[in-house]
């Protein structure tokens, strides 16, 4: 299933100027001024990444872009241009990939492909825990007052047509998490808060999958086991562009399991802001080209409800954030 929320690549044109030219001219040796507007026009992008195998390769993960229902194969268009985003971002030809709907080319019906998670082969996946007011609240806690950082293994990442695969045998605790999550597009080191979204690829939608016995009970307290099991880290089903999202902290957020909603909410819910969160983050470490940073998840969680709910083989998640799309995630057992 694809489901996205306007999820065509717009192209349309900015006027970047405008100048006025006044014409003079004698009528019957009257002076006539005319003035005549030029416009000097480029063209601006909002930019659907995805990556993608063909039915018939499907070992090899291609970058490519929306274009309505079809998608268009980047290398293929241009090949100077790498066939994975992480090369993409490496090799700092983001703007190259901008320019090509402007060469009109050919697009790939979605039934030839098969999407893969939008990024992969990168260095971190950083989360942010008790970044919601209403998640706080329903636990009963005051909301931190510097931001939680934890971490899953970049391993843990799937696409949007993978399964969540649970070992029954060792959790029976298995908890959904919908997250609005960054991708980071360039190296960034002791950044300012306010300079933060020039780092910034753009968003896609994730699910912290996380198995709660591991989390809270069974690693002192730790949660990298709970979090890190394989195929607990979702992405997808496409990247949107910053340029298309000028206020990341003002999207409605929601989940559903089996079609029941469990979460719903919207990213003004924040307690920590993502530009705040970067600041912190890079002050530490440098943030490379295709990190991601879960940025936490609203209230509705299973392991709160009453009385609690976990996943099990069988279930689907979806998970939808505005302006970004639908993650759809089937459950099976490992």
């Amino acid at each position: 299933m694809l489901n996205t929320s306007n999820m065509s690549v717009v192209w349309s044109v900015a006027i970047t100027s405008i100048k006025t030219l006044f014409i003079t001219k004698s009528v019957n040796n009257t002076k006539l001024i005319n003035s005549v507007r030029r416009f000097s026009i480029t063209p601006s992008s909002n930019m659907k990444l995805v990556q993608f195998v063909y039915n018939e390769n499907p070992g090899e993960i291609r970058a490519g872009y929306l274009e309505g229902d079809k998608v268009v194969d980047i290398n293929k268009t241009d090949c100077s241009i790498p066939s994975t985003l992480l090369e993409i971002l490496k090799n700092g030809d983001l703007e190259k990939v901008k320019k090509l709907p402007l060469m009109k080319p050919p697009s790939i019906d979605l039934s030839s492909i098969k999407l893969a998670a939008p990024i992969h082969g990168h260095d971190k996946v950083l989360c942010i825990g008790l970044n919601y007011k209403d998640h706080c609240e329903e636990q009963n806690l005051t909301p931190p007052q510097v931001p939680l950082i934890f971490s899953k293994f970049a391993s843990t990442v799937v696409g949007p047509k993978d399964a969540v695969k649970l070992r029954t045998d060792v959790t029976n605790k298995v908890d959904w998490e919908v997250e609005l999550t960054v991708v980071i597009g360039k190296p960034a080191s002791r950044v300012k808060a306010k300079d933060a979204y020039k780092y910034v690829l753009g968003y896609t939608v994730a699910q912290d999958i996380s198995a709660r016995d591991w989390q809270k009970e069974r690693n002192g307290g730790q949660f990298l086991l709970g979090k890190s099991m394989d195929t607990f880290c979702p992405i997808g089903p496409c990247i949107t562009t910053s340029d298309e999202i000028p206020d990341p902290q003002s999207l409605y957020i929601k989940c559903s399991v089996n079609g029941v909603e469990k979460q719903k909410s919207n990213t003004n819910q924040l307690v920590h802001k993502i530009p705040d969160v970067i600041e912190r983050l890079s002050s530490v470490m440098t943030l490379l080209p295709g990190d991601i940073l879960l940025t936490g998840t609203p209230g509705g969680v299973g392991m709160y409800r009453s009385p609690p709910e976990y996943l099990k083989p069988g279930d689907v998640i979806h998970s939808e954030i505005e302006k970004i799309g639908v993650l759809e995630t089937r459950v099976e057992q490992l």
